[in-house]
């Protein structure tokens, strides 16, 4: 899909161009280092309302600002600390620095250089965040892209058949590692959320699948568990569904937890990859 949406309101220069018919959207014209007015945020909440994940380029961010930024999408969400009783950033414990650099033996933040698996975050929990903004400061000139996987279209192209196999299912989601295979410091017990939810603000319905690691759908044997799993899984992640965000320093992406999912691809661990990521919290799930 091509063209510009002509979304301007609150700004002259304010512009909304889709990405993919999926999801995704580039967001131009705009500062958000500045306290921006009320109809900015509203186009750009809009905006990420119909296309599920923004980029916005050339940005200069300091924490105090993209925590700011963040409070336009919802209440903070304090992230798991480095260690325990360490946050990331001490001025700023609602900030999680997703890095693999390690300075004088300590390192600045998690996820480290492999592979990251498809998830939507913190699947795990009674209520998922909504919305995720990830700001770029160092990122490897090759390596370390996020790829997005759209779950509203995900969802409307489903086949019939399988459709009707996840008709008022759920899906058991494991707490006990992260995307990057990593166990969690804080163990939780599993979750339950239906496989089909239903977006609080959009309306729309959507695949909600979380992670693949340990999940089980609820009230099928361990067999029919992972045969519908897999099923569920080649179809989300078909190509035609997913956008891939090549990072650049001063990039911030803001995607929508309740209908996209997420992967990093690894890169170079002599490389530095330094972003910083805030969320808001969310509801629980709902069909």
């Amino acid at each position: 899909m091509t063209g510009r949406s002509g979304d301007r309101r609150g700004s002259a220069s304010l512009e909304i161009v889709p990405l993919t018919e999926a999801l995704g959207a580039e967001v131009s014209g705009v500062d958000l280092s500045a306290a921006l007015d009320a109809d900015v945020l509203a186009s750009i909440r809009s905006a990420w309302h119909d296309h599920s994940v923004l980029r916005l380029r050339g940005q200069q961010l300091d924490d105090a600002q993209l925590v700011r930024l963040t409070r336009a999408f919802g209440e903070l969400e304090i992230p798991p600390p480095l260690a325990p009783g360490v946050p990331y950033i001490a001025d700023h414990p609602e900030v999680m620095v997703i890095s693999n650099v390690v300075e004088a033996g300590r390192a600045l933040g998690s996820l480290g250089y492999g592979e990251a698996d498809w998830h939507s975050d913190l699947n795990f929990m009674e209520r998922p965040p909504s919305a995720s903004l990830l700001y770029a400061i160092e990122v490897p000139d090759d390596g370390g892209e996020t790829a997005y996987a759209g779950m509203y279209a995900a969802f409307e192209a489903l086949p019939a058949a399988l459709a009707d196999r996840i008709a008022g299912r759920s899906i058991l989601h494991d707490a006990g590692f992260n995307s990057a295979g990593e166990r969690r410091l804080e163990q939780r017990p599993p979750v339950q959320h239906p496989i089909v939810r239903t977006h609080p603000d959009t309306g729309r319905r959507c695949l909600y699948l979380g992670r693949r690691a340990n999940a089980a759908v609820v009230g099928l044997s361990r067999s029919e568990s992972e045969d519908l799993l897999d099923a569920l899984w080649e179809h989300a992640v078909q190509d035609r569904f997913v956008w891939v965000q090549r990072w650049q320093p001063g990039d911030l992406v803001i995607w929508d937890n309740r209908c996209t999912m997420h992967r990093r691809s690894a890169f170079d661990r002599s490389a530095r990859r330094i972003l910083h990521r805030t969320q808001t919290t969310g509801t629980r799930p709902f069909a």
